[in-house]
């Protein structure tokens, strides 16, 4: 543990106490929070395509057709899965394998809504549901927005 030179030294209760808490703090397990983010990123992204090849199949669209539909289809289910509480219990096992895909996605404006609702339709729900995806939503509405133009003006 590093210390700002400018601090004053530590006591050695202050010491006990630092190396007490170090020895007690759990040690993340990365190779096992690695190994369920992998998985269930995979579990999804089966998901995804098994969504897309119904969609391909049932309604003969072609793979690029089908992917809109399947993404909401991947949106709706990550909605519901966090409206009945059932997305966090599993976000404790896959972490990031879970929250990066449009999923995590759907969850965040899902929980803000659910969280906020309290507060009325209209200055809850309706002005805090986009709290956490807001920022990604404008993001990429506008990166999209100048990649189209340059598109455009480079293909005149």
């Amino acid at each position: 543990m590093s210390r700002d030179p400018k601090k004053k030294p530590l006591t050695v209760d202050q010491k006990r106490y630092t190396e007490l808490v170090d020895n007690l703090t759990p040690r993340p397990a990365y190779l096992r929070n690695g190994a369920l983010a992998f998985a269930f990123g995979g579990m999804v992204a089966v998901a995804g395509q098994l969504i897309t090849d119904f969609y391909r199949l049932t309604f003969r669209m072609s793979s690029t057709e089908a992917g809109n539909p399947a993404v909401a289809t991947m949106i709706l289910i990550g909605a519901l899965l966090t409206g009945f509480g059932v997305f966090d219990k599993l976000a404790r096992y896959g972490g990031a394998g879970l929250s990066v895909p449009v999923t995590g996605f759907a969850n965040s404006v899902v929980s803000s809504a659910l969280e906020f609702k309290r507060e009325g339709l209209v200055f809850g729900v309706g002005s805090k549901m986009f709290i956490l995806a807001g920022s990604v939503i404008t993001f990429g509405v506008v990166t999209a927005f100048i990649i189209g133009l340059i598109y455009a003006i480079f293909n005149l």
